[in-house]
């Protein structure tokens, strides 16, 4: 019998959804998808020229901070008839990396990053750029949906020229939705909740604070419902919001997040993995 049997999970992300399920139902569960965020993808109308100044050597490096990010610069430049161009321009550069998701994207495109987080964090990547002199540099930052003040301050103080590329950005989900994933965990209807962006955090918890109910759902999330953080940076973001009692598995990936979701209900006591 699966851990999960008889267990309600909710799924708050955009991806992988169909594959998620199956696992959750794998393991005895039933899922139920409540996006807490939306995605816009953009085109070559908008970051068009970032990829041809990319091209044209503008950038001495670049810094890759999601695996989608990648992708959708590389389908952008295709459409564009670029793509080659993009890719040798891209093995003279100096590239950084955060995440395993985005050196594995890297690698597909026999691409290596000479820097990368030592944990998956903006702060852990960083931490890796500190021993290296970026005075002066031009550095071009993929950013991951919305805006990273920690990581464009911080450059900002080394004295470099910044280039933000936007390849998609998150935006607020139906407030219908979140109307029903906050009726379902305050009314005990679901029994985790899996999250996967810091996005989805923000968007449940300022939706709730709105409504005078993030203490009731804090106390939710503390005695009832488990919150599922896929991933450290997620699970800070849970923290920073006040939420204590989380699962973070070791590997972060979504099915490794599933199989720490199971084994907990297996061991039916409140631990947090890290």
């Amino acid at each position: 019998m699966g851990g999960l049997t008889n267990r309600r999970v909710a799924l708050l992300g955009t991806r992988k959804i169909e594959e998620q399920t199956t696992i959750i139902q794998h393991l005895g569960g039933t899922a139920v998808h409540r996006p807490a965020q939306g995605t816009i993808y953009f085109d070559a109308q908008y970051i068009g020229d970032e990829i041809k100044k990319i091209i044209d050597g503008q950038f001495q490096w670049i810094i890759f901070t999601t695996s989608i990010g990648i992708e959708k610069l590389f389908q952008i430049a295709e459409e564009m008839w670029i793509d080659r161009e993009l890719l040798l321009a891209l093995k003279k550069m100096n590239i950084v990396a955060r995440g395993y998701k985005t050196i594995n994207a890297l690698k597909k495109r026999e691409l290596k990053a000479i820097v990368r987080d030592d944990d998956g964090s903006i702060e852990g990547l960083i931490r890796s750029l500190k021993p290296y002199h970026l005075k002066n540099q031009h550095i071009a930052v993929q950013l991951y949906g919305e805006p990273s003040p920690l990581l464009i301050d911080w450059l900002s103080e080394q004295q470099t020229t910044i280039q933000e590329i936007l390849p998609y950005q998150h935006i607020p989900p139906k407030q219908e939705t979140l109307t029903q994933l906050l009726e379902e965990v305050l009314s005990q209807k679901v029994d985790a909740l899996s999250f996967t962006s810091t996005s989805q955090v923000r968007y449940l918890f300022n939706f709730a604070e709105e409504l005078n109910q993030k203490d009731v759902l804090l106390d939710a999330l503390e005695t009832k419902t488990i919150a599922l953080a896929v991933g450290k940076v997620t699970g800070k973001a849970l923290q920073d919001v006040g939420v204590k009692r989380m699962l973070i598995p070791h590997d972060e990936r979504i099915g490794s997040a599933l199989m720490t979701l199971s084994q907990y209900y297996k061991q039916q006591s409140p631990y947090i993995v890290s």
